[in-house]
C-alpha cells in the first residue's frame, strides 16, 4: 500500500473513535474546493462550467479554516479547478499542515514546478499529480498538447526535493487495458508514493457525455486492467476498494464520508452529485436524506457511481471495524490480490478518440497547446 503508516494509523484510531462513540456516519475526507477556475479544460470534467464571476472567486483561507473545524475529518483532499492558481494556496496549505491534517493538493502539473518553492515538504502534504496515461494518451484525455511531459517534469522535481508525490487517475469507456498496466508501470518507476485510480462520474456538465462507463463495464474494465499484476505497483487505496472495482468485495456507497465544501457552501449530498448547499457542516448532515443516494437506493444518479470519493470511506471502515473487512485487507496485503479475468471475453467499446490518441491525433478537434482563452484570462491573473 503506498500510504505512510503515520497516516494509517492517524485514520485508524479515528475511525475506531468514531465507532466507540456510536456515530454512523462521519467524515474520512473533506473535499476542499477553493476555486473552481482550471488552466485545462478536460472532456470528462463536469467542475468548471460555471459563469466568469464565479471562477474569478476563491475561498479565504479563513473560510478553509472553518470548514476544516466543522468538519473533523482527518483528511484534506484540495481538489479544483486548479488550486495552484489560487492567490493564497500556500497559506492555505501551510495552515492545514499546523493543524495535523493530511493534505493532499490535486493538480494538473502544469503549475507545480513553477510554485514548489511556495511550500515545504512535510509528511502532511502530498502533491496529487493527474495523470490518465501514458503521453500522447494523457495530453488527449485533457485536451491539450504537451501536458504529460510537463506533468512528468514536475513529478520529477518535487520527488528530488523530498515531497510526498502521489498520482490520480481517471478511466473511462475508451481506457485501453495495456495501457493502463504501462501507466502505472512508468509512474512506479517515477517513484510516487502512490496511485489512486477510479472511474469517471457522469457529470451532467462535462462536454463529452458518450465516454462514462456503466457499472458493469467498470468491472469489466478493472478486471481487464488487473488480469495481470506487479508487486511492485502501489497504490494510494485501501485493497477493498481495488477489489471492489473489480467485482469481488460489496460496497455500499458512504456520501457523507468526504463532504464537498466550496464557493457555495457545503455541496449536498456528495462531491458528484449537486443538489443544493447547506450553510454549515451540521447542517449538511441534518437537512441530507442520506438513505436516498448510493447505488442501492435505485437513485438514478448513483446506479452507474463506482467512483472512490463514494466508497473508498465504506472500504476504509470496514477495514478497521469488522473482521471480514480486516482479515481480507490483511491478506491482501500480506498475499497481494490474485490477477482477475474480465466478465467475458467481448472487449469494452472503444470510441473513435482512443484510436485517435495511439495514431497521435488525440482530441484534434480540441486539443491544443494553449489553454482556453477565457480561462487563460482568469488564471493570469494568479499565476
Amino acid at each position: 500500500m503506498g500510504i505512510p503508516i503515520s497516516q494509517m494509523w492517524t485514520v485508524s484510531r479515528y475511525v475506531l473513535t468514531q465507532r466507540l462513540r456510536g456515530r454512523k456516519r462521519y467524515p474520512l475526507v473533506l473535499m476542499l474546493e477553493p476555486l473552481f477556475r482550471c488552466n485545462l479544460a478536460c472532456a470528462g470534467c463536469g467542475k468548471i462550467q460555471h459563469p466568469v464571476d464565479v471562477l474569478r472567486r476563491e475561498l479565504t483561507p479563513e473560510q478553509c479554516f472553518q470548514a476544516v473545524e466543522e468538519c473533523g475529518a482527518p483528511i484534506v483532499s484540495i481538489p479544483g479547478g486548479e488550486p495552484l492558481l489560487h492567490s493564497r494556496i500556500d497559506e492555505i496549505v501551510r495552515g492545514l499542515v499546523r493543524r495535523k491534517k493530511y493534505v493532499y493538493l490535486c493538480t494538473n502539473g502544469l503549475l507545480l514546478e513553477k510554485h514548489l518553492h511556495k511550500f515545504k515538504p512535510s509528511k502532511y502534504l502530498s502533491f496529487s499529480v493527474h495523470i490518465d496515461g501514458v503521453g500522447e494518451e494523457h495530453d488527449a484525455a485533457v485536451c491539450r498538447k504537451g501536458v504529460y511531459d510537463i506533468a512528468v517534469a514536475a513529478i520529477k522535481t518535487a520527488i528530488d526535493r523530498g515531497f510526498r508525490v502521489t498520482t490520480n487517475s481517471t478511466f473511462f469507456r475508451d481506457a485501453d487495458p495495456e495501457q493502463a498496466r504501462k501507466l502505472f508501470d512508468e509512474l512506479t518507476e517515477l517513484g510516487v508514493e502512490g496511485m489512486m485510480i477510479s472511474p469517471g462520474y457522469e457529470y451532467e456538465k462535462a462536454p463529452q457525455q458518450d465516454n462514462f462507463l456503466p457499472r458493469e463495464e467498470t468491472v469489466h474494465l478493472f478486471r481487464r486492467i488487473f488480469s495481470r499484476t506487479k508487486t511492485a505497483w502501489r497504490f494510494n487505496q485501501s485493497p477493498l476498494f481495488l477489489e471492489f472495482l473489480k467485482g469481488r468485495w460489496d460496497l455500499d456507497c458512504t456520501p457523507w464520508g468526504n463532504p464537498t465544501y466550496n464557493l457555495f457552501g457545503w455541496q449536498k449530498p456528495c462531491y458528484l452529485v449537486d443538489e443544493g448547499y447547506a450553510k454549515t457542516y451540521q447542517e449538511l448532515m441534518d437537512s441530507v436524506q442520506w438513505e436516498n443516494y448510493g447505488q442501492a437506493s435505485g437513485n438514478p444518479k448513483c446506479a452507474n457511481c463506482m467512483v472512490h470519493s463514494g466508497y473508498e470511506a465504506t472500504a476504509v471502515q470496514e477495514t478497521f471495524t469488522t473482521w471480514a473487512g480486516f482479515w481480507k485487507t490483511a491478506s491482501l496485503v500480506l498475499f497481494g490480490s490474485p490477477s482477475t479475468q474480465p466478465l467475458s471475453d467481448e472487449p469494452l467499446m472503444q470510441l473513435q478518440v482512443n484510436s485517435s490518441a495511439k495514431s497521435g491525433k488525440a482530441c484534434a478537434s480540441s486539443c491544443s497547446t494553449e489553454a482556453p482563452a477565457e480561462l487563460v484570462e482568469l488564471s493570469s491573473r494568479a499565476s
